[in-house]
């Protein structure tokens, strides 16, 4: 969790205020069906995939500047196969968007349905194949989101 967030008791009320300029910690919304909820809140299943497209790019990656002609075009690029993860790596870094907490919803919700609504560690992100029992198809690269223990 993000340490960086104060907080402060209002006269008015007995919740915290946010001070300006706190850092809020950043979640990850991902909304599952029915089977992979359930096998993710039963500690089963520990991972979730995303196809390699331009609109899971924007989410889950950091902006960069490549000699391929920017962010976009670079991705685009990569998701069309003209290179691959070792060569984006060599001028992106660490690509990954940093996340605090995934937040993994039984469709969508809403705020006050706890059943429906799991918080979990985010372990991090990468491109690599995913397991077929939990939704990957073999060989496929997907954007693999990791997590760990659930959040109270």
């Amino acid at each position: 969790m993000n340490s960086n967030i104060t907080t402060e008791l209002s006269n008015k009320a007995e919740s915290p205020i946010l001070r300006v300029g706190a850092v809020m910690p950043s979640c990850l919304r991902l909304s599952l069906k029915t089977k992979w909820f359930e096998m993710t809140k039963a500690g089963i299943k520990t991972e979730d995939y995303r196809e390699l497209n331009e609109y899971w790019a924007k989410r889950l990656l950091k902006k960069v500047h490549t000699p391929h002609g920017g962010y976009f075009s670079a991705m685009s690029d990569f998701v069309k196969g003209k290179y691959d993860f070792a060569e984006w790596r060599q001028f992106a870094g660490s690509p990954f968007a940093q996340f605090d907490y995934n937040v993994m919803t039984l469709g969508y919700p809403k705020s006050n349905d706890k059943e429906r609504i799991l918080r979990l560690e985010n372990k991090g992100i990468e491109i690599r194949t995913g397991n077929p029992e939990w939704g990957a198809e073999p060989s496929k690269l997907y954007f693999v989101i990791m997590h760990g223990a659930v959040i109270a």
